[in-house]
């Protein structure tokens, strides 16, 4: 703590930070690089050998004996690094928007989720709560604080004709506008090998131009959960109660996907711990139903795109608590998955910023369904 007190005073004292009314317009990303900055470009970037300790970081490495270059903090950066990564992916974000957020966070905070910078600064890429990005507390959720980074690149006109630097700088606006471009080359190499992590990534990018399609079956359960009335986000809607003769295991999977009622949806994200700091431990929709099941004793593979070959398919006319329903994309290509839990109700992990909730399946296309048990 002492250290970390010193090195907020050197920050507050330099010279660089008191010097005229242009300099206080700077965050706090020119704070944190005006000490052990790198003189020039990482270009000589390893990029096998990034995606070699990525990949050990992420599987759990303590960081001890991992070393990327210019990046001190590997367990702690790598991570954040992933966040970003995965927040750029959930919004359609193309790889240079991924890598522009990247070298700009490593530039604000050196990929660090800080609690404090220049004046209100705070988080990831140092925004202010001051300045419309958000309250605090928000802005240290790493996701969130990703994403509007990235709303606001896509609200710059022409910022895929930008270098990474000028893009970044017309987001930040900081006072050292052309800091940025010293963590391109290792932005690039932690984008490439952590986009691998994610399952069926380079398969999902080659169709981001196809259209959804709107077809369905036009099949439905006989009830289609109306009678509940609107539920609101993350509550179970009063009178339900898992059907009696639902399968046990079925009834095991539901019972612990209603747990993680209310938590956030992160793509990518793992559903291992939804409750807990980690974005990453948060549910999207396949992983909802993955770990739901694991609980249940039954194992699933990772993405919509392979649940929708799991077990035996089904008529949605005729589906029973526990079964999997798909909808948006294509029958052989769904993207999205649910669990239905009887009485014409569906759990599900539904998209970036909004929660695990309860739904009427009235309010679903329905695609395929498929029973696993």
């Amino acid at each position: 703590m002492k250290a970390l007190a010193a090195g907020i005073g050197v920050v507050f004292l330099s010279p660089i930070l008191l010097a005229g009314a242009g300099m206080m317009m700077a965050s706090s990303a020119d704070a944190v690089q005006s000490s052990g900055s790198f003189s020039g470009c990482l270009n000589d970037i390893d990029s096998d050998k990034v995606a070699e300790q990525v990949t050990k970081i992420l599987d759990g490495a303590s960081g001890k004996d991992v070393h990327v270059e210019g990046l001190d903090l590997p367990a702690e950066q790598v991570p954040n690094a992933q966040t970003i990564v995965a927040a750029g992916l959930s919004l359609d974000v193309p790889k240079k928007g991924q890598i522009i957020a990247l070298a700009t966070a490593m530039q604000e905070s050196r990929l660090r989720n800080l609690g404090y910078g220049d004046r209100d600064s705070l988080g990831l890429f140092q925004q202010r709560p001051s300045q419309g990005w958000g309250s605090a507390q928000q802005i240290r959720d790493p996701t969130y604080a990703s994403e509007q980074f990235y709303k606001h690149l896509l609200k710059v006109d022409g910022w895929q004709q930008m270098t990474v630097t000028q893009a970044a700088q017309a987001v930040q606006k900081s006072g050292l506008p052309d800091a940025y471009a010293q963590w391109e080359n290792l932005a690039t190499a932690l984008q490439a090998a952590i986009v691998k992590t994610f399952p069926g990534t380079g398969d999902a990018t080659d169709d981001k131009d196809e259209k959804p399609s709107t077809s369905t079956t036009g099949c439905a359960p006989s009830q289609d959960g109306s009678g509940f009335g609107r539920i609101p986000e993350g509550s179970v809607p009063k009178g339900y109660s898992i059907p009696k003769d639902a399968d046990p295991k079925a009834r095991k999977a539901i019972e612990w996907a209603m747990h993680q009622l209310g938590t956030l949806y992160q793509w990518g994200g793992s559903c291992t711990n939804a409750h807990g700091p980690d974005p990453m431990g948060r549910c999207d929709c396949s992983s909802l139903m993955q770990q739901a099941y694991a609980h249940a004793g039954i194992t699933l593979t990772r993405t919509t795109y392979t649940q929708v070959g799991e077990g035996k398919a089904v008529s949605p006319a005729h589906l029973k608590p526990g079964d999997l329903i798909f909808s948006r994309g294509t029958a052989a290509r769904p993207e999205h998955v649910g669990m239905y839990m009887g009485e014409g109700l569906v759990i599900e992990a539904p998209r970036t910023t909004k929660p695990v909730r309860i739904t009427p399946i009235k309010d679903w296309d329905i695609l395929a369904a498929r029973r696993v048990l």
